[in-house]
This record gives C-alpha cells, sequence and structure tokens, in this order.
C-alpha cells in the first residue's frame, strides 16, 4: 500500500493527514499554536516554532499513530496560511516574526503611496488586484522603510508555504497562485516576477523561483528526514495557500464553482473561465495553468467566535461553542433587531478597510449572550453575502457552492449564511480542509490520480438549502448602511489612516 501525507499550517492550528491510494484517511494529527498581536494592527507567527516545528509534530505523529513505513509514502504536500511575509537570511534563517496575511494591516501607509505612485489602474491592469492589506509588496517596502537592518540582512522573502517547502527540501520555490498576492511584484499577465512598477521595493532575486503547485519543488533532504522521520528522497510539492488547498478537498474544479471556507476567516474562491479583475475583489492564476481564481476573504470570522466565547463564554470552558450555538438557534433569526458589524481587525474584500470597527448596534434591556452570539454569526454572513452580491454584478454567479473547515458544524452559521446569500451549500463527507486537499494533490503530482477524480475521494453529504427569511430581506440593508453611514467615526477613533 502507498500512501501520501499532507500538512496544512492554519492560523491558529495545524493539521496533517495521511491518505491511502483511494483516499481513505488512515492517520490524522492536529497542533495548536497561537496568533501574535505584539500590537493593533499587526497578526504575526514564528516560523520555527509555529511552521515548522509544527510540521515536524505532527508528521511524527501521523507515521507513528498510522504505522505506516516512510517508505510507503510517495509524496509530500503542504499548505499554510498566506500570504504571508517571511525575511530569512543567507541560510534561510528567519530574521523576524512571519507577518500574517490580510489580517495584519501595518503597511497601510505603504499600501497609499504605491497605489498613487504606480496608480490604481496601471496596478489592477498588470496586478489584477487593487493593493490592499492582503498584498505582500506593500509589507515589503514597510519592511524596508521601518525595520531597515533586517531588510539589509534579508537574502529571501518568504511565504508560509515556500518557508516549509526550504525546511523539506532546501529548494526556494513559490506558486504562482501564491505568488499573485505578492503585487505589485508579479504580473499575472506574464506569470512572472516584476520589478517594472515599483523597483525599490526588492530585488527580484530574493524572492523565490515560480512554479505551478502541482510540479515536484525537490526531495526531503537528509537534515529534514533526521528531524521529521520521513525518507531521504521523498518528493515534496511547491505547494500552495491554505484556502486553495481546501477549495480541492470539496471537489472545486471547474469553472462556476465556488468554495465558501468557514475558518479563521472567511475566505472564497470562485473558479472562472476567464480571469474577473475587480479592485472590491483579489484575483489569481489557479494551480494548474490556464485556470483562473476569484477571491474574497472577511477579517475576522472563526476568530472572532473565539473572542466571543473567551470574552463571554470563559466559564463554559471545553463546551463553550456547543452551548453558545445552542443559545444562538434559541434566539429568533434577526437577533430580535441586533445588528454586528464583524470587522473587528478592519475588513478585507469587498469594502478593504482596515480602518472598519467592529460593532453591536441595536441592544435592548432584552437582549441575552444567544441574542448576540446569533448577532455575531449572522454579522459574518451578512458580510459573506457581501461577497456573494458583488460576484453577481461581475457576473460571476456561482453555480455551485462547496462549504467546508469548522464552521460547517454550526447550523445557525450555515443556515444564514445561505439565507442571506441565497445560495444553495453542499457539505462533502469529509470536511477536514486543507491538509486532505494537500494529500491529494500530492497525489496528483506524482500522478497517482487525476484531477478530477476528487470526487471519488470525498463525496457528497448533505445541501443546506436557502430560505427566504423577511427578517432578512429587512435588516440585511440596514447592516450595510450601518457601515456606510459609522465609517467615518470609525476612523475618527483611531482605527483608520
Amino acid at each position: 500500500m502507498s500512501y501520501t501525507l499532507g500538512v496544512d499550517i492554519g492560523t491558529f492550528e495545524t493539521k496533517g493527514v495521511l491518505v491511502d491510494g483511494t483516499g481513505v484517511i488512515v492517520a490524522q494529527a492536529t497542533r495548536s499554536h497561537k496568533m501574535l498581536v505584539p500590537q493593533s494592527g499587526w497578526a504575526e507567527h514564528r516560523a520555527e516554532e509555529d511552521w515548522w516545528g509544527d510540521f515536524v509534530h505532527v508528521t511524527k505523529a501521523l507515521l507513528r499513530d498510522a504505522q505506516v513505513k516512510s517508505e510507503d509514502i510517495l509524496a509530500v504536500a503542504c499548505s499554510a496560511i498566506g500570504p504571508c511575509m517571511l525575511p530569512v537570511d543567507a541560510q534561510g534563517v528567519p530574521l523576524m516574526n512571519g507577518v500574517l496575511y490580510g489580517v495584519d494591516t501595518r503597511a497601510a501607509v505603504q499600501i497609499a503611496a504605491l497605489t498613487e505612485s504606480i496608480g490604481a489602474d496601471v496596478i489592477m491592469d498588470r496586478c489584477g488586484n487593487a493593493l490592499t492589506s492582503q498584498s505582500v509588496g506593500p509589507k515589503i517596502l514597510w519592511l524596508k522603510q521601518q525595520r531597515p537592518e533586517i531588510y539589509a540582512q534579508t537574502a529571501m522573502v518568504l511565504s508560509a508555504t515556500p518557508y516549509l517547502t526550504w525546511k523539506l527540501t532546501g529548494e526556494y520555490v513559490i506558486d504562482h497562485y501564491t505568488a499573485a498576492n505578492f503585487s505589485p511584484l508579479y504580473d499575472v499577465n506574464r506569470l512572472a516576477w516584476t520589478d517594472e512598477m515599483a523597483g525599490g521595493i526588492l530585488p527580484l532575486n530574493r524572492l523565490p523561483r515560480l512554479a505551478w503547485s502541482t510540479e515536484i519543488a525537490g526531495h526531503v533532504t537528509a537534515q529534514a528526514a533526521a528531524e521529521t522521520g520521513l525518507s531521504v528522497g521523498t518528493p515534496v510539492t511547491v505547494g500552495t495557500i491554505d484556502a486553495a488547498a481546501e477549495a480541492v478537498s470539496v471537489g472545486v474544479r471547474d469553472a462556476g464553482e465556488m468554495m465558501m471556507m468557514y475558518g479563521s476567516t472567511i475566505f472564497i474562491i470562485q473558479l472562472t473561465a476567464l480571469p474577473v479583475r475587480d479592485a472590491r475583489m483579489w484575483y489569481a492564476p489557479w494551480l494548474y495553468p490556464g485556470q483562473h481564481a476569484s477571491m474574497a476573504g472577511l477579517a475576522t470570522s472563526g476568530t472572532l467566535t473565539h473572542w466571543f466565547r473567551d470574552q463571554f463564554a470563559r466559564e463554559l470552558r471545553d463546551g463553550a461553542f456547543g452551548i453558545l450555538a445552542a443559545e444562538a438557534a434559541a434566539s429568533p433569526k434577526g437577533a430580535k433587531g441586533l445588528l454586528c458589524l464583524p470587522y473587528f481587525s478592519g475588513e478585507r474584500t469587498p469594502i478593504h478597510d482596515p480602518g472598519a470597527v467592529g460593532a453591536f448596534f441595536g441592544l435592548n434591556l432584552t437582549h441575552d449572550r444567544g441574542d448576540m452570539f446569533r448577532a455575531v454569526l449572522e454579522g459574518i454572513a451578512a458580510g459573506t453575502a457581501h461577497v456573494m452580491e458583488v460576484c453577481r454584478a461581475l457576473g460571476a454567479e456561482p453555480v455551485r457552492v462547496l462549504a467546508v473547515g469548522g464552521g460547517t458544524k454550526n447550523a445557525v452559521w450555515m443556515q444564514a449564511t445561505s439565507d442571506l446569500g441565497g445560495v444553495p451549500q453542499i457539505v462533502a463527507e469529509k470536511t477536514i480542509g486543507a491538509s486532505y486537499g494537500d494529500a491529494f494533490l500530492a497525489a496528483v503530482a506524482v500522478g497517482a490520480v487525476l484531477p478530477d477524480e476528487i470526487s471519488e475521494w470525498n463525496p457528497v453529504a448533505r445541501v443546506v438549502q436557502p430560505v427566504a427569511e423577511p427578517v432578512y430581506a429587512r435588516q440585511y440593508p440596514l447592516w450595510k448602511r450601518l457601515y456606510s453611514q459609522t465609517r467615518d467615526i470609525a476612523h475618527g477613533l483611531g482605527g483608520g489612516v
């Protein structure tokens, strides 16, 4: 029997799976870590401890629990949060914590300066995206301007997955899907690095080699084998960002299909026949040549539910989410007129406002904790519906929405998302996420399966159908107005730029 191994580094947890040639999971392992917030608007991980340390831990656990010989593993694939910004020295040693994806908003000044100097139209034409907190280029410029001593030592700038790939193989390589988030240093028309728009950010020889996700980046080195228990010479794929691997895991493969990922953030990926470029969304080439992806992401989703639990249900301990979900289910739809803006770390798509702030609006003395938690879930669902509204306006109505992630276990959250967004959501049999997609992509990379065989690995389990709710029809427009009519106040509080 042969196997493939997939490991995914998430915002709060690392997951690994060992899968046989038919898609059956023979072992799973997890390890938790923290997102560091050294100051408001910043979000970081420790690359050596949180990324590589977790990879080593879960890989050893998988081999131990499955009692599988390391030489029977055909290939390894990794995914991770992204896009991140991690400067390393000439030996590949991290020079600082990894700066996380769009939840880290430290580069607002650099985003504004680059947009003004290059021109928003030029950036959209050449990069396929407006510069936002999701863009790595402005964060590298922040490094140059605010941490010049670190910048001077920087031999390479990596994201999280390329760091894992380097630790495993000694090769610096990055997939095109991840690289497209390095705007304005990546040209989506030429599928190549560029310094033509902003040559002063970083020399291009300090960026990894470009490749497609299912290409083989390299092979496990003796050093990596000694640390992980893997066999020397095991193929390692180029890998990708976690959301892309998660989309693969539930069967997103054709134009018009959309993944709805319920994780630390809501992240949406829709495959399109042609590039969809709009400043409200993100664009990237997909994992295979000739395919395109239109993407969106909220800034806080699962992160916000964790915050709510920690602040208002600390005494419930391990069973907190189950109890909170039951309390939310007991609250009527619309949470008795209570609205929640889920912008507790600013917001990404479609408003791209790092200065947006969270809010509960409409509180009265009849509201209880269950109403507030329902309002949180409905606020996140409203943010998702806002994205769906933009998709339709761009002529990119999804033909199938496949839901995945921990939030799929929360019936209130799922139903509110379908009701407000007006879409059925398909839930596959296996919803463990990106690590399963990684294992599948590893099998594709070595020719063990074809890309369309994911539906055999992971068939449909259930469908959540939308219900037309008058209360949502009334409250959703008010929810949108609440942001627009309080935006200046939010910025005035100091959260804006």
